[in-house]
């Protein structure tokens, strides 16, 4: 499953993960942009499955699953469009790894995890931007933030529960980060 706002930069290692890690399908999950300069909104999910696809990702094994728009709960919207779009399909895996961003990936598995239950094993694969990569987070005050941001968001998320818990307490799962054509 790939979080579309990871970004195009993000997608060739995307596809190298699909295409090396044994997977049978492949889903997007993301709502609107919320561009305010152009006439029409463009939604995440459809945005990544179209460089997907430029990427070489077969279309007969790759599922959109748009999320609508959201103020808050952004994540939790696209883990409940990616259930769906995937029980649409008959074909809720009992394993899934989901492609996003650096510091988002903790907070990312305990939302899907809730929204999956005990019946699927969630793992998250954390990409980071090469040009992010030059230097560690804390000597960057733009990562600095995102990291707080993140944090505060997990410890909302795991803490209060947002009365979203699906299933038992998170724990065999797997994160992993990965840089740009690495595992």
């Amino acid at each position: 499953m790939v979080e579309g706002w990871a970004g195009r930069d993000s997608m060739p290692g995307a596809v190298r993960e699909f295409q090396h890690g044994g997977y049978r399908l492949l889903v997007t999950a993301g709502g609107p942009t919320r561009e305010t300069w152009t006439a029409r909104n463009w939604n995440y999910a459809e945005l990544a499955a179209e460089e997907l696809l430029r990427c070489g990702v077969p279309k007969d094994r790759l599922i959109v699953a748009p999320a609508p728009e959201a103020d808050t709960q952004r994540t939790y919207q696209a883990a409940l469009a990616v259930r769906r779009a995937l029980e649409a399909c008959g074909s809720v895996p009992a394993a899934m790894n989901i492609w996003t961003r650096g510091a988002h990936a903790r907070r990312t598995r305990l939302v899907y995890a809730k929204v999956f239950g005990s019946q699927s094993r969630i793992g998250v694969i954390a990409w980071t931007p090469e040009w992010l990569r030059d230097r560690p987070w804390w000597r960057s005050s733009r990562r600095s933030l995102e990291f707080l941001d993140e944090t505060v968001g997990y410890l909302f998320e795991r803490v209060l529960s947002s009365g979203r818990w699906a299933g038992p307490e998170p724990g065999n799962h797997e994160i992993r980060e990965t840089h740009e054509g690495g595992r």
